[in-house]
């Protein structure tokens, strides 16, 4: 099939980003990124990077001391034992996503994925040259891909499940996480879990893909729980069959991940910093969330990364419109729902919590001042 560049869609929140910093007193809710700061330890760990002159490359696979903190730490927090070995330090998870895609589909084995799901995935899979086959999903299936819906599939490459999602909030049940595993194993395709969102999860604790099994690819990153989005550092655990693979990919394609970053992400396992940042958006989604189910039809309450996924079709069939308006009226950023997929995605937008409360209050002020004009 080869690649197909012209499948490749505008990343709508980020040309919105673009038009909201131009509006002085623009109240941001559409890009997903931590306005929180990393921990102290983790600044001051870039810098004495810097200054020590650790400026060569690491390895491909990243800093055999961080690939070690991470294997710690899923033991610690997962109780699941990862060798460091099967760990690698990526260019954010964008790079692994690119490294895992390309691993495990092709022009005949496509990927599989949610629809809503992250827009990156399926321009990453038309940028490899793979086809995208999108699941509808909704609030009738909990925002789930179920096993039945991937049954009668034959030929997968990958199958890829984001718990916390994005744009949802939404995450996946114990027992459908484990059969799909199950199923990717009796019909030798791969699983790829993205759990960037862990530690964004307010009401139950979240398993890791790993915990099932040893064969799926986890992908995950300091960018969001960790509050590190510009440091660009990403991490992907491999069964250990991929794991040469993957490191070759790595040496040619990106070398290796940003240097001084690694040295600092060393230090961003702080228990206490960690659990502060859980707490405030915890804090913040039941705020906005308590604010907005009156305005908006909210199919669930969201229980982890720092989401709302709203239903405005009592205002609006066409969510970029109502974007654009809110935008050119209020000065209140939001994510168009058709940035995420086809599958009734013009009824709905995302909003992210990850301002303080007084500019979240601030914002729905505005949003209902725009609704009721």
């Amino acid at each position: 099939m080869g690649r197909d560049i012209e499948k490749i869609t505008p990343f709508m929140v980020m040309d919105i980003l673009k038009r909201a910093r131009k509006i002085p007193d623009a109240v941001h809710m559409e890009v997903g990124e931590p306005d929180l700061p990393p921990s102290e330890r983790v600044r001051e760990a870039y810098i004495k990077a810097i200054r020590d002159g650790r400026f060569h490359y690491t390895p491909a696979t990243g800093l055999p001391a961080l690939r070690e903190s991470i294997s710690e730490y899923y033991q610690k927090r997962y109780s699941v034992t990862v060798s460091p070995g099967r760990v690698i330090i990526t260019p954010g998870t964008s790079g692994a996503f690119l490294v895992a895609f390309a691993l495990t589909t092709g022009n005949e084995r496509p990927l599989v994925i949610s629809d809503p799901s992250y827009p990156c995935y399926r321009n990453f899979a038309y940028f490899l040259g793979t086809k995208p086959l999108q699941i509808p999903t909704g609030k009738e299936t909990d925002y789930e891909i179920k096993p039945e819906h991937i049954e009668n599939l034959r030929d997968i490459g990958a199958l890829m499940v984001s718990s916390p999602a994005n744009p949802t909030g939404t995450l996946y049940s114990t027992g459908t996480m484990s059969e799909l595993i199950r199923l990717s194993e009796e019909r030798n395709f791969h699983f790829i879990s993205d759990e960037i969102y862990h530690g964004l999860v307010y009401d139950r604790e979240e398993d890791t893909a790993l915990r099932f099994s040893d064969n799926v690819i986890v992908i995950n990153s300091f960018s969001k729980f960790f509050c590190m989005p510009g440091f660009r550092v990403g991490w992907m655990i491999l069964p250990e069959g991929l794991r040469r693979k993957a490191e070759i990919i790595i040496q040619n394609i990106f070398i290796a991940a940003n240097t001084p970053a690694q040295y600092a992400a060393l230090e961003a396992f702080d228990e206490e910093h960690l659990e502060a940042v859980r707490a405030e958006y915890r804090r913040r989604r039941d705020f906005l969330y308590g604010e907005l189910k009156d305005i908006f039809t909210i199919d669930r309450v969201p229980e982890g990364a720092f989401y709302i996924w709203a239903d405005i079709s009592r205002y609006s069939g066409d969510s970029r419109q109502f974007a654009e308006d809110l935008l050119e009226a209020e000065g209140v950023a939001v994510t168009p729902g058709m940035d995420f997929g086809k599958n009734g995605t013009e009824r709905y937008i995302r909003l992210a919590y990850t301002r303080n409360i007084e500019e979240l209050r601030e914002g729905v002020k505005r949003i209902r001042r725009f609704i009721e004009t």
